[in-house]
């Protein structure tokens, strides 16, 4: 059993995984490794040589996705060439994303050709700053996550649920991190739960396939001045667990990982959480 066996639960940004130790993080950018205050700048010049950066959000937070879109200008700014990777969509939903690159829509078309309702949800508006810098800069997209109804499938019963069709997204599903496990248990409030080894297989899907597609996309970039920045949920990154811990299962990438946390003040974080922290007030949605 992978939860916890108690019920007091425990602070998923407190978790004893990767760097030790805890410091007080400011509000706004702070760099880990020194609890001291950074800028967008500083990540981009940490990331010169990566392959990826992760930048894990509160989906309903807009101060993330400001962070997020901040964190896209800087790259391109320090001469990157940058793809950005959404969880938002799914990876059969490509086409219908690719237009909003080359210019071709407004925001309501974006909305109605991408089935963002349907896709992901949540306001639209909250993501604005994000596909606004995509735009501008003519920046590729790449819808990582599997179709929906293979996830929901997983969870109801488990790994056999793979068909092997499937298996060019999702080649397989390694369900032994333990570190994953205590992130996911504390993100679950550390209760157990019915079916709880199902819905964890069904997250890891999630990881696993939307690192496939990352992996899969940046095969194809040859220029070496690729990144692909993953806009992914926080518990999809936090302590390197998640996306980018299956992307290493499979390749030598480097990477940077920025943990954005919803604070109404400067709290307590793990060191380990990842290499940089942007802090700011939960969203009011």
């Amino acid at each position: 059993m992978f939860l916890a066996p108690h019920f007091v639960a425990s602070d998923p940004y407190l978790l004893k995984i990767g760097t030790p130790g805890t410091y007080m993080a400011p509000m706004g950018y702070s760099r880990t490794a020194t609890g001291r205050a950074a800028t967008v700048s500083d990540i981009a010049a940490q990331a010169s040589g990566a392959t990826f950066v992760f930048v894990g959000e509160s989906h309903n937070n807009p101060s993330h996705h400001q962070a997020q879109a901040d964190v896209i200008r800087a790259l391109a700014t320090n001469g990157r060439a940058v793809t950005v990777g959404f969880e938002m969509f799914t990876r059969d939903n490509q086409a219908n994303i690719n237009g909003w690159t080359l210019g071709w829509w407004d925001d309501t078309t974006f909305q109605l050709k991408s089935d963002w309702k349907k896709q992901w949800g949540f306001n639209y508006i909250l993501y604005k700053p994000v596909f606004d810098v995509i735009k501008e800069l003519g920046l590729p997209m790449v819808a990582l996550n599997l179709p929906r109804d293979w996830v929901r499938q997983i969870g109801r019963t488990g790994p056999t649920a793979i068909k092997e069709e499937w298996k060019a997204w999702l080649p397989s599903l390694d369900l032994g991190n333990t570190s994953h496990k205590e992130v996911f248990s504390s993100l679950m409030g550390d209760h157990p739960m019915t079916g709880a080894e199902n819905i964890y297989a069904a997250q890891v899907s999630w990881d696993t396939g939307m690192a496939q597609s990352a992996i899969d996309a940046m095969a194809g970039r040859k220029n070496p001045k690729a990144v692909m920045v993953v806009l992914a949920g926080i518990g999809h990154t936090m302590y390197g667990q998640g996306i980018n811990f299956r992307i290493k299962q499979k390749t030598p990438a480097t990477m940077v990982n920025v943990a954005c946390i919803d604070s109404e003040s400067p709290r307590d974080v793990s060191r380990g959480i990842g290499d940089f922290v942007f802090m700011a007030p939960p969203g009011k949605e």
